[in-house]
């Protein structure tokens, strides 16, 4: 007995064939729920990963994930906006006109009451001066906690009454001109002549930064642009290319860049006509052929006056051709604008 265990110890564990059997049958199941636990499973596949470290920032720029912490919080903010429609929409009208009328809102005048100091801007400006502005400090100390001093006719917004009708109308500009040129985020426009921004700022914050172009003239203008409106639209990020110019010279703008859209918002009223034409002239090689459009508002002087078959040739010598007029209602008040379209008509 005792030499039969011995052996028996010496070759091994003997297993019956059943439970060789079971165990096959206890794995087989084992792996089959494994396996379907793996097949199910919602994990990213390679190319899903690699998207998903790139998140689009300011309306369609990448910028990986793991630097997103040095990118502006405005930009961050933006990076779902892809999908925002340009224009108001008849459901945007009709939610605010309900919200108006669930909340039971009237106008009333505009009168001083408790927490609220209805002041004109010359009375605001009139404090700001003889109160040093709103500076809480005093004596040397008094210039030395302001990141961008601004000048007290810009912050009371005494600019806004200088260009066109309110400024409100700056939106409804941008709303016709991007959709009339199907403008993308990555499209490049240049205004002439911007102003303090009326409606640049629109386009500012919908295109990528470096995007949107401007020749202005006038310093004063400028410098609400820069000091006021560029600042207090948390817009600085988006690094706009204004520049002060006159007689129309584009010289110190990137000679590569090809423009999707260029436009000039009651600028050639006050033009004369040689100017203008030089003008298109130096622009008509810098829009993209076929596509690229050049819009003017109010009217085309500039070329009626020279009679419908000579301007059509004069056009025609710049690789210009006219596409017609159109005209576009104001979202917020009883106006509307005329506006005239033009195309780089060859390469």
């Amino acid at each position: 007995m005792a030499l039969s265990a011995s052996r028996a110890m010496s070759k091994g564990v003997v297993v019956s064939v059943p439970v060789l059997v079971l165990s096959a049958l206890v794995a087989t199941v084992f792996l089959f729920f494994l396996l379907s636990s793996l097949s199910s499973c919602s994990c990213p596949t390679p190319s899903e990963i690699s998207a998903s470290n790139v998140r689009s920032v300011g309306v369609g720029i990448g910028v990986p994930e793991s630097s997103s912490g040095n990118v502006p919080l405005a930009t961050r903010k933006e990076s779902s906006s892809s999908n925002i429609p340009l224009s108001t929409r008849k459901e945007d009208v009709e939610w605010v006109k309900n919200q108006i009328q669930a909340n039971g809102l009237h106008m009333h005048d505009n009168v001083l009451r408790k927490g609220i100091n209805p002041r004109t801007r010359a009375q605001q400006l009139e404090d700001l001066r003889q109160f040093k502005g709103i500076s809480h400090y005093e004596g040397p100390d008094s210039d030395n906690h302001t990141a961008l001093p601004c000048p007290g006719e810009l912050l009371v917004e005494e600019h806004h009454s200088n260009y066109g009708e309110p400024w409100a109308g700056g939106r409804d500009v941008f709303e016709f001109l991007a959709e009339a040129s199907q403008l993308r985020s990555d499209s490049q426009v240049l205004e002439i002549g911007c102003g303090t921004l009326r409606v640049g700022l629109h386009f500012i914050r919908y295109l990528n930064p470096e995007h949107f172009h401007c020749l202005e003239r006038d310093e004063l203008s400028l410098m609400a642009v820069f000091r006021y409106e560029l600042p207090a639209q948390g817009l600085l990020y988006k690094r706009p290319s204004i520049v002060k110019g006159d007689d129309m010279d584009f010289s110190r703008f990137d000679s590569g860049i090809m423009y999707d859209l260029i436009y000039a918002s009651a600028v050639f009223l006050h033009m004369p006509d040689k100017l203008v034409w030089t003008g298109l002239e130096r622009l008509a090689s810098k829009l993209k052929p076929y596509d690229g459009r050049i819009f003017v508002s109010h009217n085309i002087k500039f070329c009626s006056r020279l009679g419908g078959e000579e301007c059509t040739k004069r056009l025609a010598s710049l690789g210009l051709e006219y596409l017609g007029k159109h005209t576009h209602d104001s979202l917020l008040f009883n106006h509307y604008e005329i506006w005239f379209e033009f195309r780089r008509s060859k390469a």
